[in-house]
């Protein structure tokens, strides 16, 4: 883990930010000898979360859809039994 002093820190803002956002946290000592860990915010989205898309179709016509394909698997497993 690297350790800047407030002096470098300041002087070298952006090369500490990509340190901390590679390695995970960095560290910044004070003249007193007090330190501050510097750690990259992680996302708070979800990887669920997708864009929507335009589609030309109803509620109904998915549900039917959905319901078509359940009866071909349920279909399927009844006849393997």
């Amino acid at each position: 883990m690297e350790v800047y002093t407030y002096s470098e820190a300041r002087q070298r803002l952006s090369s500490v930010l990509d340190k901390a956002e590679s390695a995970g946290k960095v560290l910044i000592r004070r003249k007193d000898g007090r330190t501050y860990a510097l750690v990259p915010e992680r996302p708070t989205a979800s990887p669920l979360d997708v864009p929507s898309i335009e589609a030309d179709i109803s509620t109904q016509e998915v549900v039917t859809l959905v319901r078509q394909e359940r009866g071909k698997i349920r279909g399927w497993r009844q006849r393997t039994q």
